[in-house]
């Protein structure tokens, strides 16, 4: 008779527990108390109903969209130069890709404020190349924030992408141009379909860590750009008033999950899943 796995669970579980279930049920436990103790609804009423802070929410939505878009325009090709390049090539690029998980998110936040001050090379290189009448700074604004992320959450869609890639036969976009074929249609009909779940499986990545990466969005994005994880500490560390951070986290929680259930439920597709 085969012996039951239960044991060997049992740790898993029982730290999924402590540290996964628990905190959560408490967080939402908070977000139902009120002034006088008892069990309300106002935490969630306040919070959806002020118009500053369903477009605040909305803005964090559109931060993970976008540095989505940008991680995937510059993922893509990192991923089909590894799957064109010799091992030499190949070692450098995973280095490279790398470097930026073995650093931690603050050193790799605070490198971005040199980056993108009126002083940091791209003010410099698009002064050099006559684009600006004279220094520009992207601290503060939005484009910056999404430069930042971008190259932060950039291993979370490539090493996905190769990993999909070295499955694949290298003579693949040969076979393709023997049927007449050209780049571009192999790239769109080919490729990409076949890179789709891994695709998938990073955009779910990304938009979970752009959404709540507190640090980044309160050094690069700054005042004038208000993000969900923001609001939080706000209610926490300023007005503590913490049922209300709860019912903005559980918030958060349930949208953001939403938005990863249904990449995930399309990643299932069973088209998607017969190119995997």
């Amino acid at each position: 008779m085969r012996a039951s796995g239960v044991p060997f669970l049992t740790p898993m579980l029982t730290l999924s527990v402590l540290f996964f279930a628990a905190p959560l049920a408490t967080l939402i436990g908070y977000s139902f108390i009120g002034e006088g103790g008892g069990f309300t609804l106002d935490n969630y009423a306040r919070f959806l109903g002020d118009p500053f802070n369903f477009r605040v929410l909305i803005n964090t939505f559109r931060l993970g969209v976008q540095t989505v878009l940008g991680v995937t325009l510059l993922g893509i090709p990192i991923a089909l130069l590894y799957w064109h390049s010799g091992w030499r090539v190949r070692q450098v690029i995973i280095f490279l890709t790398l470097i930026p998980m073995l650093t931690s998110n603050v050193v790799r936040t605070f490198a971005w404020i040199v980056i993108l001050s009126r002083q940091g090379p791209i003010s410099e290189t698009l002064l050099a190349l006559g684009l600006t009448d004279g220094p520009i700074s992207l601290m503060f604004t939005e484009l910056g924030l999404v430069l930042a992320m971008t190259q932060i959450d950039l291993p979370l869609v490539v090493l996905p992408l190769i990993a999909m890639l070295t499955r694949l036969p290298r003579n693949l976009g040969e076979a393709a141009e023997v049927s007449g074929a050209g780049p571009w249609r192999i790239l769109v009909t080919v490729l990409i379909p076949l890179m789709l779940p891994a695709l998938l499986a990073g955009w779910v990545l990304v938009f979970a860590s752009t959404s709540a990466s507190f640090v980044t969005q309160a050094v690069i994005g700054g005042a004038r750009n208000v993000y969900v994880p923001q609001l939080i500490y706000r209610e926490v560390g300023t007005l503590f008033d913490w049922p209300l951070a709860a019912a903005i986290a559980v918030v958060l929680l349930l949208t953001s999950g939403a938005v990863l259930l249904g990449i995930t439920l399309l990643s299932r597709h069973r088209r998607l899943a017969n190119h995997g």
